[in-house]
């Protein structure tokens, strides 16, 4: 059994790192530019976020101040949520 459970625990060991390849993250930043044709925000920190085809920009224009949570995905940031700061 003790076999068995060590066994088990290597196993979980070796495969945690994968989970490590989609980090999750945050960014405060001023929108520089949107393009609604190929999905994306460019802000202010040089970085272009896409977002999802369901993505409301209402509200969003360039010079807005938004709070962007994103997950780096095959070296491109997707918007899990957008919040507009006031």
């Amino acid at each position: 059994m003790r076999l068995l459970i060590a066994a088990l625990l290597a196993t979980a060991s070796l495969l945690s790192p994968l989970s490590g390849f989609a980090q999750s993250a945050d960014v405060e930043a001023t929108i520089d530019d949107i393009d609604v044709n190929s999905l994306t925000l460019t802000l202010d920190d040089g970085q272009t976020y896409k977002v999802p085809d369901e993505f409301n920009f209402e509200g969003l224009e360039a010079g807005v101040k938004v709070l962007v949570f994103y997950t780096e995905v095959d070296g491109h940031r997707v918007v899990d949520d957008l919040e507009i700061v006031r």
